[in-house]
């Protein structure tokens, strides 16, 4: 299973938003594609296409931005994913009639799997974890 770029930039630019989330400012496309090392004209596209499934939401204006469209723990990576990439975990095998009973399982198993962990990772968690490790000290 290969993800598109477009994918991580989506997920970058939505961990952006949460962690903003709270500051309820919208945040300016540029400094998000800064932020992230992005290029601005390839974001807006991934932005339009995550704010067409109300994952984030924009407001017009001088003042305009991105905002996250709900609570960072209520957007997984699934949601992400299946915005700009379309489905998680589809293997050509499921279809094909030809393919061996025992293998189509298989390959039934990694989809369930491949799901089930996209649509537990929310971004509240990944927020967590950043704290987590920004609180760490080595010796």
């Amino acid at each position: 299973m290969k993800l598109s770029v477009k994918s991580d930039y989506a997920a970058r630019a939505v961990l952006s938003l949460a962690r903003r989330y709270t500051a309820g400012v919208p945040t300016r496309l540029d400094d998000i594609a800064a932020e992230n090392g992005l290029p601005a004209n390839y974001l807006v596209q991934i932005l339009i296409e995550l704010k067409s499934r109300q994952i984030v939401r924009s407001v017009r204006g001088k003042e305009g931005g991105y905002h996250l469209g709900r609570p960072p723990a209520q957007v997984t990576m699934a949601d992400v994913i299946e915005c700009v990439h379309g489905a998680l975990f589809e293997p050509p095998a499921m279809a094909d009639g030809q393919c061996p009973a025992e293998l189509r399982e298989a390959w039934h198993r990694l989809q369930i799997a491949v799901e089930t962990e996209a649509r537990r990772i929310n971004f509240q968690m990944l927020l967590e974890a950043a704290g987590e490790r920004d609180r760490m000290f080595y010796i």
